[in-house]
This record gives C-alpha cells, structure tokens and sequence, in this order.
C-alpha cells in the first residue's frame, strides 16, 4: 500500500485553535505525500458531537482514529508510509 492509497479525516470544529494547528500538519504532510485527505465538522452530525466532542482534533486514516488533541507529524507521516 503506497501514501496515496489512504486517506485521512480531520475531525474539529469552528474555533478551534488545536484544529487550526492540525489542519496545518496534516496539509503539508499530505501534499507532500500525495494523500488525500478530508475536514469533517463534528458540530454538523450528533453521532460525531458524541463520539469525539471531548477529543477534538481527531485524526482518522482510513476511518480508523490515529490521534487526538495534538497531531504528531512524524507519527502521522510514519503511519502513511509503514
């Protein structure tokens, strides 16, 4: 499986400075990659208010949680090139 053949989801809210500095990390790691990846606001879908509204950012690859609250870019990049 190459980068390109996940994908990520960035699980925030509107003012969140913690998804501000995730959004950033996951951009630069993803372009650099070639990986797709996608926002989703928890606000918009109750399941997901529930599920993560104490753990914003939530990353996701391939629908599975990889992190919360901080996003360790090193981490992040060894999960999508393991």
């Amino acid at each position: 499986m190459t980068p390109r053949d996940h994908r990520i989801t960035l699980l925030g809210k509107p003012g969140c400075h913690l998804c501000d500095d995730a959004r950033a990390i996951i951009q630069r790691v993803a372009e650099e990659l070639g990986v797709p990846w996608e926002e989703r606001d928890i606000t918009a879908d109750p399941q997901d208010q529930a599920e993560y509204g104490e753990m914003i950012p939530v990353v996701l690859i391939d629908g599975v949680q990889h992190d919360y609250w901080r996003v360790n870019e090193a981490r992040l990049r060894d999960a999508l090139t393991a």
